[in-house]
This record gives structure tokens, sequence and C-alpha cells, in this order.
């Protein structure tokens, strides 16, 4: 009885090192499930199944309310980013690019490629329709890093 609770402790213990202290699945995760499944082996070695049933029922509940305290309880807030991202990857280039400015495919446009638009390498999306290297394109929207060009026409 006493090696049953010490394996209930400790693969207790070593859940909440595995949540708390050294996040993902490593050692104290994969220690915790081995103690976890030994102490229900244990218990159902010396006081059969039913017992070992109730165990392993009683451990996903105790589990499972331990789980939906910590989703509402303040103690993930603590700990949870809460800054927005207001960067772009957009190069200097692509953000000059204007609506109506005109340039050349200078890739296959097969929806993505390059183009050069008022001497500048931008990467850009075509409209719809493959567009063919040294087709004359117009910008029709851009939107950060993403720029949308159609043929010129």
């Amino acid at each position: 009885m006493t090696l049953i609770l010490i394996l209930a402790a400790l693969a207790l213990v070593l859940a909440l090192v595995e949540i708390f202290i050294v996040p993902g699945f490593g050692l104290a995760g994969i220690g915790a499930a081995l103690c976890a499944v030994a102490d229900v082996a244990l218990i159902y070695a010396d006081y059969g199944l039913g017992w070992a049933s109730a165990a392993l029922l009683a451990a996903v509940l105790v589990l499972g309310l331990a789980l939906l305290w910590l989703a509402r309880s303040k103690a993930v807030d603590k700990v949870a980013l809460h800054s927005s991202i207001d960067s772009t990857n957009a190069t200097a280039e692509q953000l000059s690019v204007k609506v109506g400015d005109e340039g050349k495919a200078l890739t296959r446009l097969a929806l993505v490629g390059n183009a050069l638009i008022d001497g500048k390498v931008v990467e850009v999306k075509s409209a719809g329709a493959f567009i063919d290297p040294e087709t004359r394109v117009r910008v029709v929207r851009v939107s950060e890093a993403n720029i949308t060009v159609e043929p010129a026409g």
C-alpha cells in the first residue's frame, strides 16, 4: 500500500514539474506517465480489477477537474503572452509599391513569382491567371507584404 501511495504522489509531482517547470513532453512527463501506469498495475495485482478500474477512473476525474480549474483560474493569464505583433516581414521595396504601379513579370507567375516594378524586384501574386515572363503587369492590390498584379492591358 505504501508503494502505491508513493507512486501516486511521485506521478503527481512529476506531472506538475512537467506542466509548470519544464513544458513540453520530456523526461518528467514520461516519468509521470510511467509512475501512473505502474501504480494502476500494482493496484490491479494487489486488489483486483475493480479497485484498479476505480483508481484509473478517479485519476482521470481528478485530472479533468484539475485541467478545468486551471483553465478557469488566473494562473494561466500570468504566464500567457498578452502583447500583439504589429510588425511585418515586408521589405522596403514591397512597402514602396502602390496600387496602379506598372512593371513586368520576371518569372512565370503561376500565382506567385517575381516582378520588376519601378526598378525594384518584388514578390507578387497573380490576380488569377498564369502570367508569363516579360509580360507587362499592373498592381491591383497591396496589403502589407502581399502585392497582387494582373496583366496590364
